[in-house]
């Protein structure tokens, strides 16, 4: 959504170094989220394939957010390892794609691959580092600690960069909103193990920097996952009550007095089924496989 400061960037990297050079990558896709920008004419421009998420499979309720981007990139790839990289990354590498994709060629047994790194915060020509993400450290960790133990060993939860086989990523849902990763992790986890997944170092991101409020509201959305996904696996937590709306301090200046609020906003993890129950994907699924055996 409104990358066009850094999408050009990503888009030739990827396809000079792992396309051109090396023939490691078969297409680059670009699912957008209603750009108003310039990212649509510079996506176009490198040759990349362009799509409004709004556009595809719309015979379904509408939903928005990046995980519904992530999923209905199933639908229009036609690879069999899919890679996901964030739009927005200051410091793009050709290793956050053949980082990622490398233990899935060397080990038949890895389905899903799980991308850490150190955050590095831009401001005012200076980078700072920011570890593992305050998200991690004070929501993450604690809570799979507390409900998903066997996972405590991922280092971060829910980084952007992963990397799986078709046939496991359209096996699960979808969360729509920021808790698509941490969905992801524990339902692949769940149903394939923790053997399926493995970790690989980055090193290093650069992000776009979020305020304050936009990470409330995506830690909000992340605790609804978990909340959701520990009481399915274990009634006994009882989350039987899952919260849709979040309350945030809103400061109202007022000539020489100030006064607060609370400002709501409802946001709500919409769950997208599994990939392979959808019927006009089955059926694309069923001709790709017969172009392929042809």
């Amino acid at each position: 959504m409104n990358e066009e400061d850094t999408i050009g960037k990503t888009i030739a990297t990827f396809k000079s170094k792992l396309m051109e050079d090396h023939r490691l990558l078969d297409e680059i896709v670009v699912i957008d989220s209603g750009s108003t920008d310039k990212t649509e004419e510079i996506v176009k421009s490198y040759s990349a394939r362009f799509y409004q998420a709004s556009k595809i499979l719309k015979s379904l309720p509408p939903a928005t957010g990046k995980g519904e981007n992530l999923w209905k990139a199933l639908f229009v790839t036609k690879g069999d390892l899919i890679v996901y990289v964030d739009a927005d990354i200051g410091n793009i590498h050709p290793r956050f794609a053949y980082g990622l994709l490398g233990p899935l060629l060397l080990k038949d047994e890895i389905g899903y691959t799980k991308s850490f790194y150190r955050y590095y915060l831009k401001e005012g020509g200076m980078e700072t580092i920011r570890g593992w993400g305050r998200m991690t450290e004070l929501l993450l960790r604690p809570a799979i600690n507390m409900f998903f133990p066997h996972l405590s060993g991922i280092i971060q939860p829910s980084s952007g960069q992963f990397a799986g086989r078709r046939e496991i990523l359209e096996k699960v849902p979808f969360f729509a909103g920021y808790g698509v990763e941490l969905g992801l992790l524990i339902d692949i986890y769940e149903r394939f193990g923790l053997e399926s997944i493995a970790q690989v170092d980055l090193v290093k991101v650069t992000h776009r920097h979020r305020d304050q409020e936009y990470k409330g509201k995506m830690s909000f959305g992340i605790l609804q996952v978990l909340s959701k996904r520990a009481d399915q696996l274990d009634p006994t937590f009882e989350f039987k009550q899952i919260r849709r709306t979040y309350r945030t301090i809103e400061s109202i200046v007022d000539e020489d007095t100030v006064s607060y609020g609370l400002k709501k906003f409802h946001i709500e993890e919409i769950e997208r089924p599994p990939m392979i129950t959808v019927d006009s994907y089955k059926q694309k699924r069923v001709r790709m496989l017969e172009a392929r055996n042809k």
